[in-house]
């Protein structure tokens, strides 16, 4: 196995974020994966897109893998690279495949969409606790997971389990549950994710997910079942977001649930509904990595998603900072009357009206 990377230890970055990345294939056309004639590639990881939203909003930002010793792992690389991305603590796998996935053009919510994984064996779920540079992982200010790469193997399972662990100096931890039922090869995935998020700082989950998997109604159920993060972000859909965190003085309420921040979404024309879970927690972390307060944190989460929804594929460039700034500072009301639609991301500075109605 060949390593990319230097042998020096780790500068220090914002984020770190560590997970699979796998070349997409993308149809030209809407229909049926059988019917589609030509598809059009990609790159498709949440960990990784969540890295490449960061590093465009203007943070340092370093992503951690195993790739195959291929043509496709050579595009991860580039791409991923290309959006800022520190790539050189990824490793080569001379006998395993970059993983790819091909999908239907249609909504993901809908009963015909498909998606047809080829990620068995892949050179990302041989990760291992011994043969990732762990250094480099917890170089950062953030150290970015998700329940993806716990249910890619065992080894990687391993992996998230030491770096959720308790010790001392570690970065901050952040844990996108992700639970996706098909990975798991039985049915202890629901519980092994409640196990990793209590081993978190920051969680995020859907209340959809959170009801599948764990059998939890509301959000504040969901914060009920993890009492030890410091924030649980429970993601609402079109409804919006809601975070559970600490008190002022960084000590528990008296309400064991602590104290809860909504946020209601956007009004968004969606184009495509991909990768708006991993932007909203690109622009939650943001927020956080400026020391802003929980609100606004929510809303930088909200507007990084309506960039990607608002722009095809699973990446979309965010917001400039100081027009994401400027929307984040609205008061409720016009908040409320917001309406992002495609090309709003390149607003120019002006008017409130010139985003509402790009």
């Amino acid at each position: 196995m060949t390593v990319t990377g230097p042998c020096n230890a780790p500068d220090v970055v914002d984020v770190v974020a560590l997970g699979e990345s796998m070349v997409t294939f993308l149809p030209t056309r809407p229909g049926r994966l059988a019917d589609v004639p030509s598809f059009e590639r990609g790159i498709g990881g949440a960990e990784s897109n969540t890295a490449c939203v960061l590093a465009a909003a203007g943070h340092s930002a370093r992503w951690v893998s195993r790739v195959g010793d291929d043509g496709f792992g050579d595009h991860l690389l580039e791409a991923i690279g290309g959006h800022g991305v520190d790539v050189s603590y990824v490793r080569r796998d001379p006998d395993r495949p970059t993983g790819v996935y091909f999908r239907t053009a249609g909504d993901r919510a809908t009963d015909a969409h498909e998606v047809a994984y080829y990620r068995a064996g892949s050179a990302a779920s041989a990760m291992t606790a011994a043969d990732v540079d762990l250094d480099a992982v917890r170089a950062g200010r953030v150290l970015h997971l998700s329940g993806i790469t716990a249910a890619l193997s065992a080894g990687c399972l391993d992996l998230l389990r030491e770096l959720t662990a308790p010790r001392p100096g570690r970065p901050l931890v952040s844990f996108d549950v992700n639970h996706r039922p098909g990975l798991w090869r039985d049915a202890r995935g629901p519980e092994v994710l409640l196990d990793l998020a209590r081993g978190a700082d920051i969680v995020f989950v859907g209340d959809d997910e959170a009801r599948d998997a764990w059998g939890l109604h509301g959000a504040r159920a969901v914060r009920e079942a993890l009492p030890e993060p410091e924030i649980v972000v429970v993601k609402q859909g079109r409804g919006g977001a809601v975070a559970f965190g600490r008190d002022t003085d960084g000590l528990p309420c008296e309400d064991a649930t602590g104290t809860a921040t909504f946020v209601p979404a956007l009004h968004v024309d969606v184009v495509a509904a991909v990768g708006a879970g991993d932007a909203f927690a690109a622009g939650f972390l943001s927020a956080t990595l400026r020391g802003l307060p929980v609100r606004d944190r929510l809303r930088h989460g909200h507007l990084m998603a309506a960039a990607a929804l608002t722009a095809p594929g699973d990446l979309a460039p965010p917001p400039a900072r100081d027009l994401a700034d400027r929307l984040v500072a609205l008061d409720d009301t016009a908040w409320g009357r917001l309406r992002l639609g495609p090309g709003w991301t390149q607003a120019d500075e002006g008017a409130e009206e010139e985003v509402r109605t790009p």
